[in-house]
């Protein structure tokens, strides 16, 4: 039997867990793979009950666990009677820990929109979030390897490509490249055959003038850009240890969405932040508008173990939770909006599974029966919007 692997967290972690699931399957380890994630008390809390019902479920094939949160607390994971091993993020990448020779292509990903890896960690060090201690300082892939990963993808059908990280702005310097720009334009020239290049969450204070070019005018750059703001206030800002004001990111997205029309933004956004007012929280309410943040994920802070914010005066959990819930309420009426204005309009789409596609801007779409295969590229016309989905026919 093939390996079970259960990934939790960000988009890096899913293309991590597909080459875990190669190496083990290539060793023949016949169990299942826990690889968390530590953003957050939950996600922990996730990572263990993933063990606890892998036991009840298969009780004699073997449990490991890797990932952020098995880097952070591995002896609290060892502790635990179900867990056969833990292999910190460092190790898991190594064919040698899971009994595997080294491998020459990348894993096969299943999933119509690829990812490709093009940097880890992060030297930052934002009051809130631990990740940079699990993944360790910024480390940039080489233009030459993101292309071959890139080209390997293309050829083998995929039409669209995700750039991801845990810092991806920060690609480049570590290795002697100007900045995200330069990578950008070589995968665009030197893949031609590639219809569609996105990027994961961007920290729009750190993008060069290059990247920001091709956003405003290079049309195989998908026109959404998923931005790490995480709140709405400066002072908030600034114990968060950002590197952006409110006003950067208001000016931000009004001088691309100015450029360029069709772009959509997307957002993380922290809620009750320790010290946080009630003005305070108003101010991130109203970023959701005044951004046009048409794809919002929003996190209840959550202290972690040994950052500076973890330390400063907290919220009551109610609160926070309280919160959380206003910032998705206002996110899902901007959102729902602007699904609405779309209604009527031509849209190029990716079909993925289940007579799903994305468009170009990020928008979920329901195609009408039959279904096209995966992978299709096709221009539908929305004729309503369902929830969150929109709906649509063949143009």
């Amino acid at each position: 039997m093939p390996p079970e692997v259960i990934s939790f967290g960000c988009r890096l972690n899913l293309l991590d867990g597909d080459e875990v699931e190669a190496h083990a399957r290539a060793a023949g380890f016949d169990g299942t793979i826990v690889n968390s994630c530590a953003v957050t008390q939950a996600a922990m809390r996730d990572a263990r009950r993933a063990v606890r019902r892998a036991a009840r479920t298969h009780p004699k094939k073997p449990i490991w666990v890797t990932g952020c949160a098995a880097s952070l607390a591995p002896a609290e994971f060892a502790a635990m009677p179900q867990v056969e091993r833990v292999l910190p993020n460092a190790a898991k990448h190594q064919p040698a820990a899971w009994g595997a020779p080294p491998r020459s292509t990348p894993p096969h990903q299943a999933r119509a929109r690829a990812l490709v890896q093009v940097q880890t960690g992060c030297n930052h060090r934002c009051t809130f979030c631990i990740i940079p201690y699990a993944r360790g300082a910024a480390r940039s892939t080489p233009i030459a390897e993101v292309v071959r990963r890139v080209r390997e993808l293309s050829a083998r059908g995929h039409k669209e490509v995700v750039l991801t990280g845990v810092d991806v702005t920060s690609w480049g310097p570590d290795i002697g490249e100007a900045g995200l720009g330069a990578l950008v334009r070589a995968i665009l020239r030197a893949v031609p055959a590639l219809p569609r290049l996105r990027l994961s969450s961007l920290d729009a204070v750190e993008l060069d003038a290059e990247f920001l070019d091709m956003v405003m005018h290079e049309p195989r750059l998908m026109p959404h850009l998923h931005l790490s703001l995480q709140a709405g206030d400066d002072m908030i800002l600034k114990r968060m240890k950002r590197r952006h004001s409110r006003a950067d990111a208001v000016r931000f997205c009004a001088r691309l969405k100015a450029r360029r029309p069709a772009l959509t933004f997307g957002a993380d956004l922290i809620a009750g932040f320790p010290t946080e007012t009630d003005a305070q929280h108003a101010r991130s309410l109203a970023l959701i508008e005044d951004c046009g943040l048409v794809w919002c994920h929003v996190f209840p802070f959550s202290p972690r173990p040994n950052t500076p914010a973890a330390r400063m005066p907290q919220l009551a959990p109610p609160m926070v939770q309280a919160r959380a819930a206003a910032l998705r309420t206002e996110a899902a009426r901007v959102r729902r909006a602007w699904l609405d204005a779309q209604i009527g309009s031509v849209k190029s789409v990716l079909v993925e599974e289940g007579g799903r596609a994305r468009a170009e801007d990020f928008a979920s779409i329901q195609l009408a029966a039959p279904a096209p295969p995966s992978q299709s590229l096709l221009s539908v016309r929305i004729t309503e919007r369902s929830g969150d989905v929109l709906v649509g026919t063949a143009a």
